[in-house]
């Protein structure tokens, strides 16, 4: 039986290379966003099944308990096990700590934060029952060393790691490895919103002098979800190109 991974936030962007590297890795993949709309003018589920693996879609509001239990119910249905859980859905709603609304930051939180904790818990029990999985949270430089105009999305990704850790010593005894990645910048749709000058100002401060893309990132992610990882755990592993040195 192939293997079958869930990646939250999938229909572009990180997830989306997490997705097409996993595939191609021979797992079956479970994509998930919002709705299908999602997924308009994409071509994300025909090129992982390329690689010869059956890939579906699954809708579903992460930031919400009932639907990421039905979430994890029909991917276990439909594939009959969860092999690893990659935690990737995540938004940003900026904004200086003196403007920034109560909105802006509990949504930034209930996607970001609350999501993985839904997921975890949900999937982390399919996985017990098999005594195997591999979770892999999407961090944030931002989480370790902070960020002005990002009080929400520093606060989210901080708390990922410590979410991840806690999980991490929780569950290794069963044979699931929990570990996070903080991406620094990197070329998204997300960081397209930034104007020249920030990106200017990101660049000199990056070792390597330039951005990272997607698939540098799946990279390290299908690394943590292989059996090559397979004593790597509550870690967490900076793909920054040298950002915070």
């Amino acid at each position: 039986m192939a293997k079958t991974a869930i990646i939250t936030g999938s229909a572009r962007g990180i997830g989306a290379a997490i997705a097409l590297k996993l595939a191609q890795s021979g797992f079956n993949v479970a994509l998930n966003d919002l709705n299908e709309k999602s997924f308009e003018g994409t071509d994300i589920i025909a090129e992982c099944e390329k690689f010869g693996i059956t890939a579906k879609a699954y809708y579903a509001d992460v930031s919400k308990s009932d639907e990421c239990e039905k979430l994890a119910k029909a991917v276990k249905e439909d594939f009959g096990e969860i092999s690893a859980l990659v935690n990737n859905a995540g938004i940003t709603r900026d904004g200086l700590i003196a403007r920034m609304s109560d909105e802006q930051y509990d949504m930034v939180i209930a996607v970001n934060q609350k999501s993985v904790f839904n997921m975890t818990k949900f999937v982390s029990n399919i996985m017990l029952r098999q005594k195997y999985g591999r979770i892999v949270n999407i961090a944030s430089v931002a989480g370790l060393y902070g960020n002005p105009g990002q009080m929400n999305y520093s606060a989210s990704k901080a708390a990922v790691i410590g979410m991840t850790k806690t999980a991490a010593k929780e569950l290794g005894r069963k044979n699931i490895t929990v570990n996070a990645v903080a991406p620094g910048f990197i070329s998204t749709p997300m960081t397209d919103k930034l104007t020249e000058e920030q990106k200017a100002k990101m660049l000199e401060a990056i070792a390597m002098r330039r951005y990272g893309t997607p698939e540098e990132v799946a990279e390290v992610v299908d690394f943590l979800c292989s059996d090559k990882a397979s004593y790597v755990t509550g870690q967490v592993i900076e793909i920054s190109g040298g950002l915070s040195m």
